[in-house]
């Protein structure tokens, strides 16, 4: 007797059952090849380190030093580089195709992608979300290769007014450096847009944008331009490039090696230089431990520096560091043109990441800010003094005369008695403006530029570190 045929319910099951397998089976496959693919992408990525047989990795002008750090690079970063096409895609070429993806994404990023010029919808926003007064301020910067500055900078420019962001933004065919402020709801607008620009989406990240609490208030207005440099060094981009830069640190290691530094400095035994590349007015309200702090006014006069001062440097490991990590960038670039040193770091986020993680570390007194606030503050300590009483003051001012504008120290005392500007000839100037001869002007230069140099001499910043007899034996000027 012929046997009867399975039931109609059954062959649907069977052939269920075979594509499941079959979709199971591919999902195992495009993991596979994911995680050859990430292997061989970090593989790739592998540096000699200091010690014998041990490997360091270098990936988007960062040094992980870490597996699990270049592992979560590679993951957030490079992920959709990575991951194969689905099946069929590419007419049958799978994983080959998706590692030709991923070379031509890291192609991409060297040549530069195309300026997106579109708004963001803002439509959800209810009113006034966008122009609440109770806000944040953003600094962020993003080295890579742009082909129309001026396509960016129009850009930028629509995308702030959009938004109703005040602030500075520097474009250059090197990238772009920003500081912007605005309502929450703006900035975090802002961010998502940056995001998903094609020109920055392979390169920036969350972590890149440094908060802090502010708004649009904190800034006069809006300003944004095309220039040479995202951060003016004074040397072509061409000759010194972000490329070159120093090995990234994240602030959990940059914590660690300047315990070491400070450990070993008490001893007297350290090889290592802690440098602040900021400007002296920066670096006097605050400033790390142990640090030197170059006697400069601003970052173009940081390559002359290093130039009269490369004994200082040599057979040296420098640990260098800024605000957020862009003067570093080309200023370790710089250091290590010159063949010197035995090895450059650099704080990756700068001061502003590390006082996120380390706000009770080794970073004493206030965060100097180029907008209206001028400081934001993490911990409690005062490390500069007014200009006139020498009492502890850490609040910046401009200079009352109209033809300086410098930043002075002055207490609330000192601002009563009239004393509000930076030096005794700037000084005599306001008297003379509101006494009525405002027709007449000194020709005296300030005494504050006067007696600056253009390539200072050394200043080292011990007081922290030192005891006060150790201190006085040194050379150079203590905080």
């Amino acid at each position: 007797v012929p046997s009867s045929p399975p039931p109609e319910n059954g062959l649907k099951k069977t052939g269920a059952s075979r594509c499941q397998r079959r979709g199971t089976s591919s999902k195992k496959g495009r993991a596979s090849a994911l995680r050859a693919a990430f292997s061989a992408f970090v593989k790739a990525r592998e540096v000699p380190a200091g010690a014998a047989g041990a490997v360091w990795w270098r990936c988007c002008r960062q040094t992980f030093r870490e597996r699990g750090g270049i592992h979560r690079h590679v993951g957030t970063q490079h992920g959709a580089e990575l991951r194969p096409p689905p099946r069929g895609h590419g007419h049958g070429h799978g994983h080959g195709q998706g590692q030709g993806e991923a070379h031509r994404g890291a192609a991409g990023r060297e040549r530069g992608a195309e300026v997106c010029d579109e708004l963001p919808d803002t439509r959800h926003l209810g009113p006034g979300e966008l122009e609440s007064k109770a806000g944040e301020v953003l600094l962020y910067y993003c080295y890579c290769e742009v082909r129309d500055p001026e396509k960016l900078c129009a850009w930028q420019k629509a995308l702030c007014e959009h938004l109703h962001l005040t602030g500075k933004v520097r474009v250059a065919s090197e990238g772009i450096n920003g500081t912007v402020g605005g309502s929450k709801a703006a900035t975090s607008l802002y961010i998502e847009v940056m995001l998903s620009q094609p020109l920055f989406k392979d390169i920036l990240c969350q972590d890149d944008f440094k908060r802090s609490a502010g708004g649009a208030h904190c800034f006069p207005d809006l300003r944004v331009g095309v220039f040479k440099e995202i951060v003016p060094m004074g040397i072509d981009p061409k000759k010194v490039s972000y490329k070159e830069t120093g090995i990234h640190l994240s602030p959990q290691e940059f914590h660690r090696e300047v315990e070491q530094y400070l450990s070993q400095a008490s001893q007297g035994q350290s090889d290592t230089i802690l440098l602040d590349c900021r400007n002296f007015y920066e670096s006097k309200i605050g400033h790390f431990q142990g640090c030197l702090a170059p006697d400069i006014r601003k970052f173009s006069y940081f390559p002359s520096y290093v130039d009269e001062n490369l004994e200082l440097f040599k057979n040296k490991r420098v640990l260098m560091y800024c605000t957020g990590g862009i003067r570093c960038e080309r200023g370790s670039a710089y250091l290590r043109s010159k063949a010197v040193c035995k090895e450059v770091y650099q704080l990756k986020g700068g001061i502003h990441k590390y006082l996120e993680e380390f706000p009770d570390g080794f970073y004493r007194g206030k965060l100097f800010v180029f907008d209206d606030r001028f400081s934001i503050c993490s911990n409690e300590d005062v490390i500069s003094a007014c200009r006139y009483c020498g009492t502890l003051w850490d609040q910046y001012k401009l200079c009352s005369s109209q033809h300086c504008r410098q930043l002075v120290l002055t207490c609330p005392s000192c601002r009563k008695k009239g004393l509000t500007a930076c030096c005794p000839v700037c000084q005599e100037k306001e008297l003379e403006a509101t006494s009525g001869a405002s027709g007449q002007t000194l020709k005296e230069e300030c005494e504050c530029t006067k007696r600056r140099p253009r390539v200072p001499e050394l200043r080292v910043i011990l007081c922290l570190v030192l005891s006060v007899p150790d201190a006085a034996e040194c050379t150079g000027r203590f905080y």
